[in-house]
């Protein structure tokens, strides 16, 4: 039997873990230029900016695009 393998690029991939990343790659500072929202300008960390992306759909689909884009 073939394994199904997922077509989702983000499979396996948690939101702490894109977000770790990018703020690896970028810092907060760009971080809150590319995608602008409170969390990245203000007082930044990844448990607050977690809590806003999981209870702000639009904003977490910015992030998720710009790791996509990272990626590529």
């Amino acid at each position: 039997m073939v394994p199904q393998t997922s077509k989702d690029p983000l499979h396996g991939i948690t939101l702490e873990m894109i977000l770790t990343r990018l703020v690896e790659r970028y810092g907060w500072d760009e971080m809150g230029r590319i995608v602008r929202i409170r969390c990245f300008n203000n007082d930044p960390s990844i448990k607050s900016s977690l809590q806003f992306l999981r209870r702000t759909p639009w904003a977490r689909k910015k992030v998720e695009a710009l790791y996509l884009k990272k990626k590529r």
